[in-house]
């Protein structure tokens, strides 16, 4: 038995090793994995005291692969058998259009989610886009990937009215795609994104003018907008050979009288409680809340350290994100929002939890907390 699974994985090993080759010599044909930063801008990178060895830095330490392997880590996503790992068909969704996000008062705070991390901000008349991963398909090799559960996302990129600003935490597949960036780049006035992270999309073909690179604390107006990177303890990278090449941000947005808080992908940390102190209160809060495990421990957080983390920057309500549309991790898909909603309760915290389209407005009568997620059975 031991000679077998020892068989066994070595030809996963051998095959992994062969994919990872024919990746490679993919990654020189296909566009998706963007570009590099230019030598002036490593320069640039370097005198942030964070780039080192052309590698960007956390805060505090933090590792990859916490008391684990990349080995053990992939067979267990393959063989492991996690109940509910999976829904058992598509999730509920309240489809959009132009239309229906438009028109609305300068006044208005309000935000729809559209399943992982994608997000539409609507905040001091202006349209904010996070991390807008609205394709079907994931990286360039799709069949290598998760899918997503739905066969289409509440709006298409098509259909989104004109954006002012796009925001983006970091260059992994599920928060800055290829085909939502070449569409959106005609109807988007400002690309705001971490450090070497511009190179990607000048290789898509976005206009330098349109593209706002920014180290943590920098920040840029967009109308009476303040939009801010703060930092986030995470990683980045879209092939073989530029692990942490570009960096990572969370994002505050300010208006007059309104603040909201997106987390970005990464491990808890004493980031927010600063992030709180400096820039809080927020109204609103979009924490990542999924694709968790105790061998990533540094780098994405548990669903309870989501709920403490959005106490630390001082959020009034809290809306998870990061789930509701691809399995990345071997949890239950609904375990992230259950673990959530028991937190904040013991907590006090005022969690928010939409079903995939539906506009969450704050401050306009209640919000929305239904537990649809339990609805959704075997």
């Amino acid at each position: 038995m031991k000679h077998t699974r020892r068989t066994v994985f070595r030809t996963l090993l051998g095959l992994v090793v062969i994919l990872l080759l024919a990746g490679a010599a993919f990654a020189g044909l296909s566009p998706q994995f963007g570009g590099k930063p230019t030598a002036a801008e490593k320069a640039r990178f370097a005198r942030t005291g964070r780039y080192v060895d052309g590698e960007f830095r956390n805060l505090i330490p933090t590792e990859l692969m916490t008391g684990s392997s990349l080995a053990t880590v992939m067979w267990e996503f393959l063989f492991k058998k996690t109940p509910g790992k999976n829904p058992p068909g598509p999730l509920p969704m309240r489809l959009l259009d132009s239309l229906s996000l438009v028109g609305q008062s300068p006044g208005l705070l309000r935000v729809t989610w559209f399943g992982h991390s994608a997000s539409l901000l609507e905040i001091g008349g202006h349209m904010i886009l996070i991390d807008p991963m609205l394709s079907q398909e994931m990286g360039p090799v799709s069949w290598l990937t998760p899918n997503r559960y739905n066969p289409r996302v509440p709006i298409r990129t098509e259909q989104l009215p004109p954006i002012d600003a796009v925001l983006i935490s970091h260059d992994h597949y599920d928060h800055l795609d290829y085909e939502t960036i070449t569409k959106l780049k005609g109807k988007t006035g400002l690309f705001c994104v971490p450090l070497g992270v511009a190179a990607h999309l000048r290789a898509w073909g976005v206009d330098t003018a349109r593209i706002r690179q920014l180290d943590w604390h920098d920040s840029v107006q967009v109308g009476n907008l303040t939009i801010l990177s703060t930092p986030a303890r995470h990683f980045s990278g879209r092939g073989l050979t530029n692990r942490n090449a570009t960096s990572w941000s969370s994002w505050v947005v300010k208006a007059p009288g309104q603040r909201v808080f997106y987390s970005g992908d990464g491990g808890y940390g004493p980031h927010f409680a600063a992030i709180g102190r400096r820039h809080g209160p927020f109204d609103l809060a979009l924490m990542e809340c999924g694709q968790y495990d105790p061998h990533w421990a540094d780098i994405h957080m548990l669903p309870e350290q989501s709920v403490q983390a959005s106490l630390d920057v001082r959020a009034r309500v809290m809306l998870p994100v990061h789930w509701g549309a691809f399995t990345e991790a071997n949890h239950p898909w609904n375990g992230s929002v259950q673990r959530a909603s028991a937190a904040a309760a013991r907590l006090g915290q005022t969690l928010t939890t939409p079903e995939l389209g539906q506009p969450v407005t704050l401050g306009a009568g209640p919000l929305p907390q239904t537990r649809w997620w339990e609805a959704v059975s075997e």
